[in-house]
């Protein structure tokens, strides 16, 4: 029996405000102890938010810690508990017309730390079938975990990221809507340098490409941790998407997510080297002597 499913079942049985306590609990202790991912929040923080000072930033920081603890052990409820429960504590705000044109639909959904929570409330409650892009775990117990999870609903098809465009190009193609969170650093083979948070960040394309492989619309879906659970909002759709140039799309994208992250800076995946990836010539942020 896979030690991760065990525990997490054992959890779901918890009031949320337990849960919730744990994962304060829990990301106060991350916060502590966790130099290596204290440093790389800390050390995007700084480039994100220049404006803040140094305790500022230190409260955001610890903030953004309880929050990923907390969306962790909120995952025991999401993938555990009956359908009762999420219909209790996931909710909905926003412009949900976009889901009744049957026609190609990407939903740019940000690395917020509801994220997972944001893909079960579409396919379990709102019975959405949808294709997703996954990176592979190194331990197979909380790989098997992950995906038996998201796919509580037998609505989500996962695809590996090694496995390139064509599968998630035939699911829009199929009906499926494509629920895609690129804004991670995956170096440039297949990206470009683009603007976030005013920082040179290296972006893959493929929100533009896919769009205009897929004849697809595209709008944003995030999904905030919230004290009842967490709430998923739906922006409208964009209009003049795709263009003809795929930089000032990706730019486009960076400043839609940049927008979205400022409404609640704590809840970005802040733990991620964003900028891991450097011009040629610059020291990367995250180096000790670029701290402060």
């Amino acid at each position: 029996m896979n030690p991760w499913r065990l525990v997490m079942q054992a959890l779901s049985r918890l009031p949320l405000s337990w849960l919730r306590g744990l994962g304060w609990l829990l990301g106060q202790l991350l916060c502590r102890v966790s130099a290596r991912r204290g440093h790389v929040v800390a050390a995007n923080l700084a480039a994100c938010f220049p404006e803040l000072n140094q305790a500022q930033r230190r409260a955001l920081a610890q903030q953004h810690f309880v929050l990923v603890a907390q969306s962790l052990l909120d995952r025991a409820w999401l993938w555990h508990a009956p359908e009762e429960t999420l219909q209790q504590r996931l909710s909905f705000q926003g412009d949900w017309q976009a889901l009744q044109d049957p026609s190609p639909l990407i939903m740019l959904a940000p690395h917020l730390v509801g994220l997972d929570a944001g893909g079960v409330a579409l396919t379990v409650l709102r019975q959405v079938s949808m294709a997703c892009v996954y990176v592979p775990l190194s331990d197979p117990h909380a790989q098997d975990w992950m995906m038996q999870g998201r796919n509580r609903s037998g609505r989500l098809l996962s695809v590996a990221r090694q496995d390139g465009p064509k599968p998630l190009l035939q699911a829009l193609k199929q009906g499926q809507r494509l629920h895609f969170s690129p804004d991670m650093d995956f170096g440039l083979e297949g990206g470009v340098w683009s603007s976030f948070f005013g920082v040179q960040a290296a972006t893959l394309t493929s929100l533009s490409r896919f769009a205009k492989l897929g004849g697809a619309r595209v709008c944003t879906v995030v999904t905030r941790l919230t004290p009842q659970g967490y709430c998923v909002e739906m922006g409208p759709v964009w209009t003049g998407f795709p263009s003809a140039d795929a930089v000032a799309d990706t730019l486009r994208m960076n400043q839609d997510i940049e927008a979205w992250v400022r409404q609640s800076p704590a809840q970005y995946y802040w733990v991620h080297k964003r900028f891991k990836t450097r011009p040629e010539g610059e020291r990367s942020i995250y180096d000790a002597a670029n701290s402060g």
